[in-house]
């Protein structure tokens, strides 16, 4: 018998989901897939797929009557917010089915986060910083990690496949309606107009990171992050981007020191539809601090970063890099790394003149436990780091139990009861 039945429901645009598939098989686990849309039919190459073709109203009842008959152990996804993987947790869990959930890493690069239950905000993870010096007392030192080879070219290429295949087959799937804010041929020509503009963008980006190293002022950086990314839209309280903008520069305007300024950096995989630096620089004009506040779209993120006076963060990834390199830091939504004696906890207004430092054997402890319990080392990029990941992962899912219990479920969604079903064979 399987040791485990494994059910994929959507992944990243890419190979991942399916070599990790064959992985388990060849393990002796039963694995199984729901397809949505056409791109997710062009990624899975095992048999015994079901398409559902039907929308979101519909999707618990079939969803249970799947893990009914399928004798489904464990639900394998990308990404706890999208509304077909929340009803799906919702569904699970009153099933008693277990859920991994993939996301990009807490600490990046060269990390994949695989943890149960739910990710960022909906993490099981410990907020307390004794209990990760303690957990980390058991754990051995941390091992060299080697740079895991990542291509944007190819990521690239494997987004554009995925989402010609879910246009070409729209009528396939009638009832499928994607998860995004934009349509896709919106999202593109946005791409391909920033990527026309993107050397003279790097040009623009170096001279005025030449100029703030020169300046010599003490800096304080405020990285973006997308607008439709989750992680704003359910793991904070802001509107969107512009609302934290506004916030942070209205914050840094009243409180920080005259001499100090305000690094804004954009996202690396913003679509271009809305002109950030132009929003910003808006907001700054009408703060009065025009002159204390620079936008960079390129740059060495480590070496602004980690020369920094203080980061100021949503909720990105790029505080993990912060707070490594000794930089205080302070979070203004939900994530996982924000506690006492790891990030600041004045509050924002108080962060500019008295920016409290990361206890850096705290947060190394934390770093470990992370590592032990939900990160891999591999990507999703290269092939290098897809065998990485594969293997890390497969090790991952073949333990008895996970590591971590997730605390917090998404949004509870209403699911029909439905009558016992027979599994067929």
């Amino acid at each position: 018998m399987a040791k485990k039945e494994f059910l994929f429901l959507q992944g990243l645009a890419g190979p991942f989901f399916s070599l990790l598939g064959a992985a388990l098989e060849a393990s002796g686990n039963g694995v199984h897939r729901i397809n949505f849309n056409g791109g997710d039919k062009l990624y899975w190459k095992l048999p015994g797929a079901i398409d559902y073709r039907s929308n979101l109203d519909k999707w618990p009842r079939f969803l249970a009557r799947v893990l009914a008959r399928r004798r489904i152990t464990d639900i394998l996804l990308f990404g706890d917010c999208r509304p077909l993987h929340s009803v799906a947790i919702e569904v699970a869990s009153r099933l008693g089915v277990k859920v991994h959930v993939f996301e990009e890493g807490y600490v990046r690069p060269d990390f994949v986060t695989l943890e149960a239950g739910g990710v960022n905000g909906h993490s099981g993870l410990s907020r307390s910083p004794d209990h990760y010096l303690e957990a980390a007392r058991a754990l051995p030192p941390l091992s060299d990690f080697p740079p895991v080879p990542s291509s944007f070219n190819r990521r690239a290429k494997e987004d554009l496949a995925y989402n010609i295949a879910s246009l070409l087959m729209t009528p396939l799937f009638p009832g499928y309606r994607t998860h995004r804010p934009w349509h896709i041929l919106t999202e593109y020509a946005g791409w391909a107009l920033r990527l026309a503009k993107r050397p003279a963008e790097r040009r623009r980006s170096n001279a005025t990171f030449d100029q703030l190293k020169a300046d010599g002022r003490p800096y304080f950086v405020f990285p973006l992050q997308l607008d439709c990314d989750y992680q704003i839209r359910v793991h904070s309280h802001f509107q969107g981007m512009q609302d934290a903008i506004e916030t942070v520069l209205d914050s840094f305007a009243r409180n920080a020191p005259a001499n100090a300024l305000l690094v804004v950096k954009g996202h690396p995989l913003d679509n271009g539809l809305v002109n950030w630096e132009k929003r910003t620089l808006a907001v700054a004009a009408r703060l009065g601090i025009s002159d204390r506040l620079l936008f960079l779209e390129s740059v060495d993120i480590d070496s602004l970063v980690c020369n920094a006076v203080g980061l100021v963060t949503v909720n990105s990834t790029t505080g993990t890099l912060s707070l490594r390199c000794g930089v205080p830091t302070i979070v203004l939504g939900d994530a996982v790394y924000d506690m006492p004696r790891i990030t600041d906890q004045k509050g924002l207004d108080a962060f500019w003149c008295a920016p409290t430092a990361p206890e850096l054997p705290v947060f190394e402890a934390f770093r470990r436990v992370l590592i032990d319990r939900c990160l891999i080392n591999g990507g999703y990029f290269s092939d290098q780091g897809l065998s990485m990941l594969v293997k890390g992962a497969l090790r991952r899912l073949e333990m008895h139990e996970p590591k971590t219990s997730v605390v917090r479920l998404p949004t509870p969604v209403r699911v029909p009861q439905v009558a016992p079903l027979v599994a067929r064979g």
